[in-house]
C-alpha cells in the first residue's frame, strides 16, 4: 500500500500530501482523495448540469484530470479541494457550451430544413400552376407547334424521332418547337415573350 511511506494513518494525511502522493503515481492515495471529495464535486456537477448522468461524467473527467496533472499542483495559490472543485466547475462550462452549440447547430439546421422544405413546397406549387397554365396555352397554338412541343417536353421524343413521327425534316421540328416556345412565351407573359 503506497500511503505507508509516509509513516502516517492515511486518514490524518492532509490534502496537500495526498496530491503530493498522487502525483508520484500512488493510486491508494488517489483513492483516499476520492472518497474525500467526490461528493462535493458531484454536488456542484449536478447543480451546474441539472442531470445526474451528466454529472456522473464531469466529476470522473476531473478527477481523471486530478490524477494525471496532480504533479502541477502548486500549494498556497489555493487548496486541493478548490483546485480540484475548479477543475469539476470548469468542466461543467464546457459540457454546458458544448450542449449549448450543438442546440443552436440542431436549430440552425431544422430552420434551413423547414425553409428549404417551404421553397420546395412553394416550387412544387409554381411549377403545378406554371404546368397547368402551360398546358391550357398550348391547346392556343397552331397545331403543328402543339404537336411537335407535346412529343418533346411531355412524350421525351428527340427531334429527329418527332420528324420520323410526323413525316417532316428535323430542321422543320426544331423550328417548329422554336416557334412553339416562342408564342407559349407570349402566352404566358414570362421575360421575353413578346409582352
Amino acid at each position: 500500500m503506497g500511503l505507508r511511506r509516509t509513516g502516517r494513518p492515511a486518514e490524518n494525511l492532509a490534502d496537500e500530501d495526498l496530491i503530493r502522493l498522487v502525483g508520484d503515481g500512488d493510486e491508494d492515495a488517489f483513492a483516499l482523495l476520492y472518497d474525500r471529495h467526490s461528493v462535493a464535486a458531484y454536488s456542484l456537477a449536478v447543480r451546474m448540469l441539472g442531470d445526474r448522468e451528466s454529472a456522473e461524467d464531469v466529476v470522473q473527467d476531473a478527477f481523471l484530470a486530478v490524477y494525471r496533472s496532480a504533479r502541477t499542483y502548486t500549494p498556497g495559490r489555493a487548496s486541493v479541494r478548490s483546485w480540484l472543485l475548479a477543475m469539476v466547475r470548469n468542466r461543467g462550462i464546457d459540457r454546458i457550451r458544448t450542449a449549448r452549440a450543438i442546440t443552436r447547430r440542431q436549430q440552425r439546421l431544422e430552420s434551413e430544413a423547414a425553409v428549404a422544405q417551404s421553397r420546395d413546397t412553394q416550387a412544387v406549387a409554381m411549377e403545378r400552376a406554371i404546368g397547368s397554365d402551360v398546358r391550357s396555352r398550348l391547346d392556343d397554338l397552331p397545331g403543328e407547334q402543339a404537336a411537335a412541343l407535346k412529343l418533346a417536353y411531355y412524350g421525351g421524343f428527340s427531334h429527329s424521332e418527332i420528324a420520323q413521327f410526323l413525316e417532316v425534316p428535323v430542321g422543320t421540328v426544331k423550328g417548329r418547337i422554336r416557334l412553339g416556345l416562342h408564342g407559349l412565351r407570349a402566352r404566358v407573359g414570362e421575360p421575353g415573350g413578346g409582352e
